[in-house]
């Protein structure tokens, strides 16, 4: 029986490349669109014309990404962002309004965590934080201002994991939208079969790979023609758009309430270069869990202070076992004890890149509390499990050997 991985490098290579005129994807760069005709033009606006109506609401080269990543999840569409940061802000604020409330579970990237816990704050939005265990006070929080659920399919960079299922199980329960950011771990984790209503990717890792391109996407499921949650009342700015729009409704709803007025678009070149990535997605997500792996294991019997669920010691290594066969992505995390060792590591070893990005095709390093948690509280830090010592690892293309080798001997074990 096929994995994910494989599953999807025949799907993918397929629908990227073309069988009749240019294989590569096309390029679309214009920033505008010509309508033919008035009436065209009235349609096009209108929606009954499905032609590209300028590029803040659309690309034809970033709509090609987002049936591909929509065939990717499950999704009935997603659209395109020009970062990962963009998609979250579109995807929460095409739902939110003031006096609107978020429950954050779980381990956080801390450009989330700022934007939920500061930005969004200055407009009259209230985020609630917990850790991935807490079930039964999240299910209290829950009230009728709650619009969203978020969580991070694994905590980025704490390492827990979240029981996508139970928690959906929640949402559904309380009817309240569920938001997964699956950017680490993408054809490891389905979230929407798991119960998600939108997920989120930051396409600049992974998806990409190769740290050529800032991007973004969401994708939506589609609105069910029966009861559906977003038919309620806690929904009803939605409903104009389910009346016209049925299924796709989401989707006409991000771009009318998000995309278009804060034109977080993503470009085509950017899009086109996310594309030629994406081809190769499952051939290097398969090779890297499985590195990942090797590598978390291989350092921890040298003796290294390592974090990654696959590892006995961690607290969720049942659950990574019994609900992530596919792997959990690319990161692990090293403890060196102070910020002096985690410099004298980062700056000995030979195979790392000193950087801010995750998932590329090499190996990534970055010391936590001095660069994207500088600015936060102990106690913030203590929540998001940033130590003085900690390193997030990006594992990439090399070989778990080498990988091996030079973290012992930057280490000096």
């Amino acid at each position: 029986m096929m994995n994910r991985f494989e599953e999807f490098t025949t799907s993918i290579v397929q629908h990227i490349g073309k069988k009749e005129g240019p294989i590569s994807p096309v390029i679309v760069n214009s920033a505008s669109f010509g309508y033919g005709s008035s009436e065209s033009g009235e349609g096009i606006f209108e929606g009954s014309v499905k032609k590209p109506l300028y590029a803040r609401v659309g690309n034809p080269t970033s709509a090609q990404l987002e049936q591909l990543l929509a065939q990717m999840d499950g999704g009935i569409g997603a659209v395109a962002a020009s970062s990962g940061m963009g998609a979250i802000a579109m995807a929460t604020l095409s739902l939110l309004k003031a006096g609107d409330e978020i429950i954050s579970i779980g381990g956080l990237f801390g450009g989330t965590y700022s934007y939920f816990s500061e930005t969004l704050t200055r407009f009259g939005i209230t985020t609630h934080f917990f850790d991935v265990d807490e079930l039964d006070a999240i299910e209290e929080a829950i009230n009728t201002a709650t619009k969203i659920l978020f969580l991070e399919s694994v905590g980025n960079p704490n390492m827990r994991l979240p029981d996508i299922a139970k928690i959906a199980a929640i949402a559904k329960t309380h009817g309240v939208v569920l938001m997964v950011d699956n950017t680490i771990t993408p054809l490891s984790v389905a979230p929407i079969t798991l119960g998600a209503d939108i997920v989120v990717y930051s396409t600049t890792k992974i998806i990409t790979g190769n740290a050529s391109a800032l991007g973004g996407a969401v994708i939506f499921r589609a609105i069910n023609e029966g009861d559906d949650k977003f038919k309620e009342d806690r929904y009803r700015d939605i409903h104009p758009f389910i009346n016209k729009m049925g299924s796709m409704a989401l989707i006409a709803n991000a771009k009318k309430r998000a995309l278009r007025d804060f034109g977080m678009s993503a470009n085509g070149f950017g899009s086109y270069l996310t594309m030629l990535g994406l081809e190769t997605l499952p051939l290097r997500m398969d090779r890297i869990v499985s590195t990942v792996e090797a590598v978390a294991k291989g350092l921890s019997a040298r003796g290294l202070s390592v974090n990654h669920p696959c590892l006995a010691h961690h607290p969720h290594h049942e659950r990574y076992k019994s609900q992530f066969s596919n792997g959990c992505g690319t990161i692990l995390t090293i403890d060196l004890g102070s910020k002096e060792r985690a410099f004298e590591f980062l700056n000995h070893s030979k195979l790392i890149t000193i950087t801010a990005n995750i998932g590329d095709n090499r190996t990534l390093g970055l010391h936590m509390a001095s660069t994207i948690y500088r600015d936060f509280n102990d106690q913030t830090k203590e929540f998001l499990g940033i130590t003085p010592g900690l390193v997030r690892i990006s594992i990439g293309l090399e070989s778990a050997e080498a990988i091996i080798d030079d973290f012992s001997n930057a280490a000096k074990i």
